[in-house]
């Protein structure tokens, strides 16, 4: 049986996502902050499908939570609670409206969050993934700044992980939200590419995708908005007049499918260093924003953010480098 690690998936897509992949007998291990809130989706689950679920405290928000997260994911497969992984879903994330702020390690809150997290959480479970297992980003088709959801969240910036780590200080004007956020997928984009091409080189069969889930307002995305804000984005006219304008439109139900979809579907087991999309109904592989295929930027962000991981631990992550 197989053992997919979810995290976020105690909610909004990840949650639909969870519940396919158990429907389908997939094992599960279940990563989040709060134990509180995924123990229900754990009793659940196990009593409608007969799936083994493991409960994993992770904020990707935090290097010291992620790298205990990892340690804890290698005990388990050590002990033989739980398999080699065949996918690992980095689906957790997060706009953080409102006054910079920053992680335990001093980084820039959404950076750290949706970024950098998942770049040290990938990189400490590379040996505990089977031969052909899928490593899923949920990214954004915010990051393209020329796109229309680009433009209406914030254009997108240069993605420089130095910089974007420490926005906001020493006295420079922070990001807005939005341009932190469109960024951050950005970076995500960037790295699920040049992860690719560093699994290709090191001849390993892991697969790397990215995925943009499209804009789902029902999801916990706009939390930190006003509540007449979150109130229009859920209805049938703030969808229209989304797609009328060009922007990319789902729902919980088809993009948490799609996620379970590109984890674990035979179909896309070969489909490396693409970007698919959910969009009104149809998911399907689309170019990114032209600036992600930009190889000299991706190795670049890659070489920052190991950086930045290691001074946070004084030690070298990227193992495949």
């Amino acid at each position: 049986m197989s053992t997919i690690l979810i995290t976020g998936g105690h909610s909004g897509i990840g949650l639909t996502a969870a519940r396919e992949l158990a429907a389908r007998g997939t094992d599960l291990v279940l990563a989040g902050r709060s134990a509180q809130r995924m123990q229900p989706v754990k009793d659940a689950l196990t009593a409608e499908y007969a799936v083994s679920v493991t409960l994993l405290l992770l904020d990707t928000s935090s290097l010291i939570s992620v790298r205990g997260a990892a340690t804890e994911v290698a005990k388990l497969c050590e002990a033989g609670e739980i398999d080699s992984l065949d996918g690992l879903v980095c689906n957790a994330g997060g706009r953080f409206d409102g006054e910079v702020t920053y992680s335990p390690e001093g980084y820039e809150t959404t950076f750290a969050t949706n970024y950098l997290g998942n770049f040290l959480l990938v990189d400490l479970l590379l040996p505990y993934l089977g031969e052909a297992a899928r490593v899923v980003f949920t990214a954004s088709g915010t990051h393209d700044r020329d796109s229309r959801d680009g433009r209406m969240v914030g254009a997108a910036v240069e993605p420089d992980a130095v910089a974007l780590a420490n926005d906001g200080k020493d006295g420079r004007k922070a990001l807005s939200a939005g341009k932190r956020y469109a960024t951050s997928k950005l970076c995500t984009v960037m790295y699920a590419y040049e992860l690719d091409r560093r699994l290709r080189g090191a001849g390993s069969t892991v697969v790397s995708i990215a995925f943009d889930p499209g804009s789902v307002p029902t999801t916990g995305f706009l939390r930190d908005m006003p509540k007449a804000v979150q109130w229009f984005a859920a209805t049938s006219l703030f969808s229209w007049l989304t797609k009328r304008i060009g922007g990319v439109v789902s729902d919980v139900g088809f993009s948490g499918a799609s996620l379970a979809e590109l984890a674990s579907s035979p179909e896309y087991g070969d489909r490396s260093g693409e970007y698919f999309q959910a969009n009104d109904g149809t998911l399907s592989s689309v170019r990114s924003a032209h600036l992600t295929y930009d190889r000299r930027r991706a190795k670049k962000l890659w070489e920052d953010s190991a950086r930045l991981v290691a001074r946070a631990a004084d030690d070298e992550p990227a193992r495949v480098r």
